[in-house]
């Protein structure tokens, strides 16, 4: 299913991917583990190409990251805005253990570190692996620079791309040195149905460690980022943010239904307004097993 907007007046893309123009961003987060009131501004990707505007979910700057912010007047003439660090607003079933989930499943989450001479970057991650295979989104690690990866007992170990995928925005990164990790368990799409409780897991604006709580919004989205296409999307209104991209979007068993890759934003914020999206689970198994059998 194609998003549209039932509006004339004009909106721009901005891509989520290695795109050639940049804009200013609220600051990013640090790489050091301080807030992020203890960095300066870092620079985020943009890409103009007409329709929704595509920024980086990455908090860190450079082409780490991965947002779709749609830019949309209201036909009043209003425009809708949120600052970068709102979230979404989230009515929870109750009953729902959800931390008991949040405790299950935060050991398999990782933030993914990308260090150069002009600037860091950083994304979330999953593991696959006891010895440390990360999933994460390619534009995570799309920028030149060292990369390293932050476990969730807080430990950072030097990492290396293994493989990644454009089209499909994932890669495989290799933590060095590591064992006992816990890998995610992944849900198969048919599992997954419009109302289901969810929980995103990531970095947003650096505060790793992150949970934020929503429902599957839609299903089989599809986000034109200009040269690159993302379909079959799934939808939530999970507050997701710069950091989220990588993260894994779960369901209430504590199984991975989809990696965090964009959200919609309005006006001139970056933040989340409960339009988010996820590459779904049998997508991400389906390109983890091609892009093990492209690195041998």
């Amino acid at each position: 299913m194609t998003s549209t907007i039932n509006d004339t007046r004009p909106h721009t893309y901005e891509n989520i991917a290695t795109p050639p123009t940049f804009v200013m961003p609220p600051p990013g987060p640090p790489d050091d583990g301080q807030p992020p009131s203890h960095r300066g501004d870092r620079r985020w990707p943009r890409r103009v190409a007409g329709g929704i505007a595509l920024l980086a979910l990455a908090g860190g700057g450079g082409a780490a990251g991965g947002v779709i912010a749609e830019h949309h007047t209201a036909a009043d003439g209003t425009t809708a805005a949120t600052t970068a660090a709102t979230a979404a607003t989230t009515t929870v079933t109750e009953g729902d253990n959800l931390a008991a989930v949040a405790a299950k499943v935060s050991p398999s989450i990782v933030t993914v570190l990308v260090d150069s001479a002009q600037e860091s970057s950083l994304g979330s991650g999953v593991v696959l692996s006891a010895d440390g295979l990360i999933l994460t989104n390619n534009h995570v690690i799309a920028s030149d620079g060292t990369v390293s990866v932050r476990l969730a007992d807080g430990r950072t170990v030097p990492a290396t791309v293994v493989a990644a995928d454009s089209t499909h925005d994932l890669a495989l990164v290799q933590a060095r040195n590591v064992t006992g990790l816990t890998p995610a368990t992944f849900a198969p799409d048919a599992s997954v149905a419009v109302g289901d409780t969810v929980l995103a897991f990531g970095a947003p604006l650096g505060l790793e460690g992150t949970v934020t709580s929503g429902i599957v919004s839609a299903l089989d989205r599809e986000v034109s980022t200009g040269n690159e296409k993302l379909t079959g999307l799934l939808q939530t209104d999970a507050a997701i943010n710069q950091g989220n991209s990588g993260g894994a979007l779960v369901d209430t068993a504590g199984r991975v239904i989809g990696v965090n890759v964009a959200i919609a934003t309005a006006g001139d914020s970056t933040g989340s307004v409960g339009v988010g999206f996820a590459i779904p689970a049998d997508t991400v198994t389906a390109v983890v097993k091609q892009l093990e059998a492209q690195a041998g």
